[in-house]
């Protein structure tokens, strides 16, 4: 019984000493809207095999680009086309793709589907006991960003566009002398001004 009593305080010890650098009790996590493609590449080459005056709406249900089935994908009206293509009655019409010019000329029958997906992935860093006590936070953020349009005449695609961030590479650092008391003077000024 005494050698038990004996081995908590050195086995209490040993696992401050060894979480004192563990970045694995860090937390971790992900955000993003829900997609058919796991990476940008994917998504964009998805987007390389859309022909504008071949590719049909039943083309882009094949590509998994159908609002009705995968998720994130909105659906655009003949006036959302307008007010994105043409902002202002001082472009002339000569400076407006043809595609969207025949589109806008096709008034109800015209429409467009977007796309717009960004996964990240978040990463604490760093002295986990700093960061627990928020003296120190370090977060590395990574992933990708996509933006796609297809712009359509009745249920023929006449215009495309794609673009995006294929490599989102970030990273935040907040340092709080005070640790875990640096909210309270805040909070208590706030309950003062209320």
């Amino acid at each position: 019984m005494q050698d038990v009593r004996r081995l908590v305080p050195a086995s209490c010890c040993a696992a401050v000493l060894a979480l004192s650098g563990c970045k694995a009790l860090l937390p971790q996590g992900q955000s993003g809207a829900k997609s058919i493609w796991p990476s940008f590449e994917a998504a964009h080459s998805t987007w390389d095999q859309i022909v504008p005056y071949q590719t049909r709406k039943s083309d882009l249900a094949k590509l998994g680009i159908d609002p009705k089935v995968s998720p994130n994908i909105s659906v655009l009206t003949y006036s959302d086309v307008i007010r994105r293509f043409v902002p202002s009655s001082a472009i002339a019409a000569e400076n407006i793709d043809e595609g969207i010019r025949e589109c806008i000329a096709a008034r109800d029958q015209c429409g467009a589907y977007e796309v717009d997906i960004k996964a990240t992935k978040r990463q604490r860093s760093g002295n986990f006991w700093l960061d627990s006590f928020n003296f120190k936070r370090q977060t590395e953020i990574n992933g990708w960003r996509f933006n796609g349009l297809v712009v359509m005449k009745e249920d023929l695609v006449v215009y495309k566009l794609s673009g995006g961030q294929p490599k989102i590479q970030e990273a935040e650092s907040t340092r709080n002398p005070l640790g875990p008391l640096q909210g309270i003077g805040e909070g208590a000024l706030r309950d003062a001004v209320r």
